[in-house]
């Protein structure tokens, strides 16, 4: 196999430099990965969060964010708000199926726990449950949020960590 074939993911720090790229991941996983489950309309209103990336840049920037790259390349990026909610995952369309969701979602959950975290929440959208519950979460509520004059349905789903006992 070559390495076009399978190319090398990696991951790095999110850098203020980064905003616009994980603007237009943002938008473009938003609008091409959750159309079967979101209006238009819904999709809009979610995807407008990233209208005003200074505002998308500070509120990543306070936070743990690491991107996910294939080949040098960002095509994703994770964002952990402070020891334990999962704030943002999101994956590149082009990108999506190759391991960059597992990956990031892996290293917040070995540096959540590293925090002190004993489990990992994450209010995931509908287009988004089936990938967290493979991972071992479970939902524990369902929610509805208004977002620019829409309302998204999302469910808060749950992980522990570090429930291995070391003998």
């Amino acid at each position: 196999m070559s390495a076009a074939a399978n190319p090398k993911l990696t991951m790095r720090p999110f850098l203020p430099a980064d905003t616009p790229l994980i603007a237009e991941i943002f938008r473009a996983s938003i609008d091409e990965l959750t159309a079967d489950d979101y209006s238009d309309a819904q999709r809009d209103a979610w995807a407008s969060a990233a209208d005003d990336e200074g505002e998308l840049g500070e509120r990543v920037g306070k936070q743990l964010t690491i991107l996910g790259l294939i080949g040098g390349s960002p095509v994703g990026f994770v964002s952990l708000k402070g020891t334990d909610e999962l704030d943002m995952l999101y994956v590149h369309p082009a990108a999506a199926g190759h391991g960059v969701g597992s990956m990031l979602l892996d290293a917040v959950e070995r540096l959540a726990a590293a925090r002190g975290a004993r489990r990992l929440v994450a209010d995931a959208s509908d287009s988004a449950q089936e990938f967290f519950r493979k991972r071992g979460f479970v939902p524990t509520q369902r929610n509805s949020v208004p977002l620019g004059g829409e309302w998204l349905a999302n469910t808060t789903m749950e992980k522990t960590l570090g429930t291995k006992e070391r003998s």
